[in-house]
């Protein structure tokens, strides 16, 4: 994971499946288990779901909440 990987939960959206459009910041946790136990897909965006699964199950999703201030900041 790199520093960007961070911000990239809260800018991206999820591009497939019953949640596409939703940033992956906010995809629920039954979600992130269901591919935890099935298998995350291949390149970026299994990584960063893989990543997303890890700080909602651990309970961090509060971090991320400077970072999307400042996500929302920079759209305006």
């Amino acid at each position: 994971m790199d520093g960007d990987d961070l911000r990239k939960l809260v800018t991206r959206t999820m591009p497939f499946g019953k949640y596409e459009g939703r940033l992956i910041a906010d995809l629920p946790g039954h979600y992130l288990n269901w591919f935890a136990r099935t298998g995350f897909p291949a390149g970026e965006i299994g990584r960063l779901l893989a990543l997303m699964h890890e700080i909602d199950h651990n309970g961090l999703k509060p971090l991320l909440d400077p970072l999307r201030r400042a996500s929302d900041r920079s759209a305006r």
